[in-house]
């Protein structure tokens, strides 16, 4: 794999080394944990439209959906809590996961961790794709809960830490980009089985098979240079870091690596730690962003796709394929992610994808209150239903190149090494906190605000492309243990860090 010495263009120390063939197909091994989290949110919407699924566990919400006597608008079909909690005990379980994760994480490393995380998936896919009763599901969706948070917590610092800092953005992006072929996938298994009787069956079990490839994928990776470095293992974190920079050369860099590590474990107690005022930037952002990522409103998409498209009027199967058409554009959006997050910066894709999802969801709301108003009594023709799922698409395309992919790698890429554990346990428990919020309420919430449940979700996205404006300073080509200095530069946060918490080469590129 061509290389060279790689250079932070913006100030950032220069270390010698080369993209490895190595590091790239490590970190796509690792990556492979986002194909558990993606995997699921494409699949429960699906499964949770199939006849015979609501027939077997949710007979109520079947004869609810099939009731034609106009007692119900289009909006309320499927409100049901029992059936939402089928969908959000997942997230549940992840949050108390995540802060389990956090530890597993930091005494035994990143990598048992993720296999960890493969196992608990496993066993949870299993148990739903046999289930005979509803406790069966909801014990089966615990686990995958728990598999969730621990890989959610484990892979994206697992990237960052591995990759140089010239394409840590793209590589650390491999974790959605899976998350993406997940729900594609996902949503091409529901379309396949929905005809069958016990197709739920399958699109559920089928599960199991990313979360063998991530234990089996875990068992053959190394630990990051920083984690070894971090359990007092110095040379195999040497001989790691020659191996994923191709080179010998790795002292200067590795010499950082131990700096940063000592400065870390003079902090005993990193959750402590990351409340200080000093660390208030990396509190803040690890808080914020996956708190706005959840109310952009996506997981009303990759949760309930089908559900939704079904409600707006579309037939089962038109409705299936709907979600397959999303799906496949998320995964192509997401490339686009990949290819300009390193070029063009963080912040320039947060603020783009922010316009686009704000002017696509104040479009479907209107198009949405225009044909069904306040009744929800109404249908779409077949032009003005392709028109609402192009916008549907658009608005997915934006998440993909923006808040998708960037809400997992902005947090895990802030931290320094004595808050990391704490802040992406923060991000993943957030994360979970309000993907359980919204997987609980949505379908109560279109019940009952209706179309303007588009207006609110766009409010919140003006909101939080506001706060990027104001608030996020650009850390493309930034070395992790260097981000000292961004926040430094910052307006608002520099009156937070201590001059003495910069080191002199970061000084100077302050101003």
């Amino acid at each position: 794999m061509a290389g060279g010495t790689f250079v932070a263009t913006d100030g950032g120390r220069q270390y010698e080394g080369e993209v490895t063939a190595f590091v790239l197909v490590t970190c796509f091994v690792a990556a492979m944990g986002g194909l558990l989290f993606g995997y699921d949110l494409g699949i429960t919407g699906g499964v949770t439209s199939m006849e015979p699924f609501l027939i077997k566990f949710f007979p109520s919400v079947y004869k609810q959906m099939k009731d034609e006597s106009g007692h119900d608008s289009q909006y309320c079909k499927f409100d049901n809590q029992l059936l939402t909690l089928f969908t959000s005990s997942l997230y549940l379980a992840a949050l108390v996961a995540s802060f389990f994760a956090s530890i597993t994480t930091r005494l035994l490393g990143r990598k048992p961790s993720m296999f960890i995380g493969g196992l608990f998936f496993l066993v949870g896919a299993l148990l739903n794709g046999f289930a005979i009763n509803i406790e069966m599901l909801i014990i089966g969706r615990l686990l995958l809960g728990l598999g969730v948070g621990y890989c959610n917590q484990s892979v994206p610092v697992y990237l960052s830490e591995m990759a140089p800092a010239k394409i840590r953005g793209a590589l650390n992006m491999g974790f959605q980009m899976m998350i993406t072929i997940g729900i594609l996938i996902a949503n091409l298994i529901n379309y396949g089985t929905s005809k069958h009787e016990n197709g739920w069956r399958i699109s559920l079990g089928v599960g199991a098979v990313p979360a063998i490839l991530l234990c089996v994928g875990s068992l053959f990776l190394g630990d990051t240079p920083n984690s070894l470095i971090e359990r007092g293992q110095h040379e195999n974190a040497k001989t790691m870091l020659q191996k994923i920079r191709g080179t010998k050369n790795v002292d200067e860099e590795f010499q950082d690596l131990i700096m940063a590590s000592e400065q870390a474990k003079k902090v005993e107690h990193p959750w402590k730690n990351i409340v200080q005022q000093k660390y208030r930037p990396q509190l803040t952002f690890c808080s914020l962003i996956p708190f706005f990522q959840q109310l952009t409103g996506i997981n009303v998409i990759m949760f309930y796709a089908p559900v939704l498209f079904k409600t707006l009027g579309f037939g089962n199967e038109a409705s299936l394929m709907s979600a397959v058409i999303s799906g496949g554009v998320n995964v192509v959006a997401t490339f686009v992610s990949i290819f300009t997050v390193d070029k063009f910066g963080r912040k320039f894709l947060f603020l783009e994808g922010g316009v686009q999802m704000f002017i696509c969801q104040i479009a479907v709301g209107g198009m949405i209150a225009a044909k069904f108003g306040i009744s929800g009594e109404g249908s779409l023709t077949k032009g003005e239903a392709n028109l609402l799922l192009f916008l549907i698409c658009a608005y997915v395309a934006a998440f993909a190149w923006s808040w998708g992919p960037l809400g997992w790698l902005v947090p895990s890429e802030i931290c320094s090494l004595e808050t990391r554990s704490a802040g992406q346990a923060i991000n993943v428990g957030v994360n979970m906190l309000f993907t359980f919020f919204i997987a609980q309420v949505f379908l109560t919430m279109l019940c009952h605000l209706k179309f303007g449940l588009f207006f609110f979700f766009a409010g919140f996205v003006a909101i939080m492309t506001i706060f990027i404006v104001l608030f996020f300073p650009e850390t493309k080509n930034v070395h992790i243990e260097e981000m000292n200095r961004v926040w430094k530069s910052n307006w608002f946060w520099a009156k937070f860090i201590p001059d003495e918490d910069v080191s002199s080469y970061e000084r100077n590129t302050c101003h």
